[in-house]
């Protein structure tokens, strides 16, 4: 579609600078679609800044094609480079000329704050540089007159998460994959020869890398420059190591912050952390640097969706741009597109760095938001929990019990709730095997050791199944109860976990054993339980799915070969969306669309119309339940008939393949944030005499606590899901990524 038959069409540019970082691709992938879509020529402009000023062939027409293949490479295919010829006003004059060469007068920058305030200075001058350009004769009346104004917007490429206006840059959840892993590699080796380690990471003014790579990695200590420790930190953290190594663990880690500072504001280095370590605690202790490692690598299905997101509303914002519209930075916020603009979100992150170089450090934490202050006392707490609590003279009981399908991070979320619940005399069983080993009697008590290294272990320790009490097992499930003097209960899982404490809820007036706090923490692949818009877990299953698509994908490509993978997730199609997002799939079948003989025939035809003009991969993701008839096999076989010969058809079911694996970062994080929650619900509970029951989630990236009684008006019984699902907002994007103008014709 034109944006205007009468003119030609509008023209954007695209280009990335300063630091690589991990989702780039993703996000230019998404630029030059979303504008060949709406009609507009796009530009990618190679070696960021320096591509413009020198011009030529570093700034080139891109096609639907061009950027075909690239959302699962690293870094950025169109380069990045200093340019200081570009911090000269006669470099942006050459800029500018070269621009106006191709009619761009429209562009998206993915960068950090030097790049998008470098981006900003060159639209403030741009005026000027028109008139410097047409009085020198290099352009003429016509484009000065056709090119007023420079519209841009602003994307964060920074692994650093240090920008002030969205929640997270491009390329931070990468590289906190990057080091969780190394974390996860550096504690087995630790543990085995009982060594200490300091681990330094990236971040520069800001401590976020360091902070949450802290907590998925079960770390001991943390140094971040918002929040320097205390005076005479040394001792205390020495303090925390050694209670550590008495109650049994066998290594200890601690995090550096590239920039961590001491209260004074003089630097922390790693080879001083290791030097006290090793004199205080007569340790074997060794440092890892882990540098630019955290850059590199295949980017996680997070940076791939949001990036996408990103790069579909940059290109949104700058085609309805006018003259006078200020400049937005397009970030993210509880997964919604925020729009800020940009030089406010600037001004304000480097207040953050001028805030530490001035030690006021609480401003410099509260510039940096509630959900950064929450996790780091999280953390605090957590790693500051006692091994050695003496319980009261009569110590309250909490159990913990998972049910419904396994989901990466349930381990995590135990081993917090376990770390947490002691810390205040509490004290924690563990029911093994669900409400069957409730039953069975399988509970037993769980000390601070016991849940020792659980944090990154995949599965779930404790079991879990899909058996939830029937109505003739309630009085068992009471007697348990009273039997095992369980005075609160933590229920940890997916849709049948909540269906079972929901039942224990309403069943209150027939068994007084049920008058007890419950609380249920989201622990599911699928993604389909209210009061939640993310569940432990279904960042894990989809990293584990997308990683799948890439083996596919290389897999296709020595033929002509179309794949119908089918994903997990019941009548939710959470899984199959946001992975053909993040994967590249040209469709995606969902229960909550369905899907019709008319659907799959556009299909074909859209599938032999690509492979007739070179296409060499087709992908097709369908939702497990996504419709009773219309199957994967049926699909497989009706693609295989009518392309004729043209492609082979390969049918993929990942099965429980996206249940396995160890948990991703955002789950250990997001497990051991909600578990910190509700214990502290179940204790003030208990304090207070009460006996509520709750589910908790995250919502717009707040947690909330919903009442368990409201349960049954918020969701879909015979679908297994909640009444509103916020992703599906998201449809549109994918569609857009699909379809070129051309084969929408």
């Amino acid at each position: 579609m034109n944006m205007n038959n009468k003119s030609p069409p509008k023209s954007i540019g695209v280009l990335t600078s300063g630091g690589d970082a991990q989702g780039m691709n993703a996000a230019v992938r998404a630029v030059v679609r979303t504008a060949l879509h709406q009609g507009a020529a796009v530009y990618a402009i190679y070696e960021g800044y320096q591509g413009m000023v020198d011009g030529g062939e570093r700034i080139r027409l891109q096609s639907w094609d061009d950027v075909g293949s690239i959302l699962h490479r690293g870094g950025t295919i169109i380069g990045t480079a200093r340019c200081a010829a570009f911090r000269e006003r006669a470099g942006r004059l050459r800029a500018a000329h070269n621009l106006l060469r191709h009619g761009i007068d429209r562009l998206v920058i993915i960068g950090g704050d030097g790049s998008l305030t470098g981006a900003d200075t060159f639209r403030r001058e741009w005026p000027g540089l028109l008139a410097e350009l047409l009085e020198s004769g290099q352009i003429d009346e016509q484009t000065a007159r056709a090119h007023p104004a420079l519209m841009i917007a602003g994307l964060v490429g920074s692994i650093d998460n240090d920008m002030v206006g969205t929640d997270m840059t491009i390329g931070a959840d990468s590289a906190l994959h990057r080091i969780v892993e190394a974390i996860d590699a550096i504690a087995s080796t630790a543990a085995s020869h009982q060594r200490s380690f300091v681990v330094e990471v990236m971040g520069r003014h800001c401590g976020y890398l360091a902070l949450m790579s802290a907590i998925a990695g079960g770390t001991d200590y943390v140094l971040i420059p918002e929040s320097p420790p205390p005076e005479g930190w040394e001792e205390q953290m020495c303090g925390l190591l050694r209670q550590g190594r008495i109650a049994g663990r066998r290594d200890s880690i601690v995090v550096v912050a590239e920039g961590a500072q001491d209260r004074a504001g003089n630097p922390i280095s790693c080879d001083y952390v290791r030097q006290v370590l090793q004199e205080r605690l007569d340790e074997d202790t060794r440092v890892t640097i882990l540098g630019h490692v955290q850059r590199g690598g295949t980017p996680s299905s997070f940076d791939r969706w949001m990036s996408t997101l990103l790069g579909f509303a940059a290109v949104q914002e700058v085609l309805s741009a006018t003259p006078d519209s200020e400049p937005q930075l397009i970030g993210i916020r509880q997964n919604r597109i925020q729009r800020v603009p940009l030089m406010q979100c600037v001004e304000q992150t480097r207040a953050v760095a001028q805030m530490i170089g001035e030690q006021n450090y609480a401003r410099a934490m509260e510039l940096r938001g509630g959900s950064f202050t929450e996790m780091f006392d999280v953390f605090k707490a957590i790693a500051e929990a006692s091994p050695s609590v003496t319980a009261t003279t009569r110590p309250r009981r909490l159990a913990i019990i998972h049910a419904g399908g396994l989901a990466p991070g349930m381990n995590s979320a135990v081993r917090a709730a376990v770390r947490f619940g002691r810390d205040r005399g509490l004290t924690l069983l563990g029911v093994r095997g669900s409400f069957e080993g409730l039953l069975a009697g399988r509970i037993e008590e769980l000390t601070w050791g016991d849940v020792e290294g659980w944090t990154g272990l995949g599965g779930c320790e404790l079991g879990t199944n899909r058996h939830i009490p029937s109505v003739e097992e309630l009085y068992a499930v009471a007697r348990a109860i009273e039997t095992h003097q369980i005075e609160g209960l933590l229920v940890i899982g997916g849709w049948m976990a909540y269906k079972a404490a929901y039942q224990l809820h309403c069943e209150r007036d027939r068994y007084p054993a049920f008058k007890i706090p419950i609380i249920c923490l989201p622990a599911t692949i699928d993604n389909n339980l209210p009061g939640s818009e993310l569940s432990v877990g279904a960042d894990s299953a989809l990293n584990a799915i997308v990683g799948a698509l890439d083996r596919v994908k290389q897999s296709a490509m020595a033929a002509k070969r179309c794949f119908v993978v089918e994903t997990m997730g019941r009548y939710c199609g959470y899984l199959a969306l946001m992975s053909g997002l993040a994967g590249g799939a040209e469709r995606v079948y969902l229960h909550e669309e369905g899907v019709t003989l008319k659907d799959l025939q556009a299909e074909v035809e859209h599938m032999v119309d690509a492979f007739h003009t070179g296409r060499r991969l087709y992908l097709t993701i369908r939702n497990e339940r996504a419709n009773a008839q219309y199957t994967t096999d049926f699909m497989c076989a009706l693609f295989e008939e009518e392309g004729r010969g043209l492609f082979d058809v390969r049918r993929s079911v990942l099965g429980h393949f996206q249940q396995g694996g160890n948990p991703s970062p955002y789950d250990r994080i997001l497990a051991t944030r909600l578990a910190a929650h509700c214990i502290s619900f179940l204790s003030e509970q208990l304090a207070s005499g009460s006996a509520d029951g709750a589910f908790i989630g995250l919502v717009e990236g707040k947690v909330t606590l919903v009442p368990l009684g409201r349960m049954s008006e918020m969701v879909d019984w015979t679908h297994f899901r909640p009444k509103e699902q916020w992703w599906l907002e998201l449809r549109p994007v994918v569609q857009t990524m699909a379809q070129s103008i051309a084969t929408e014709a």
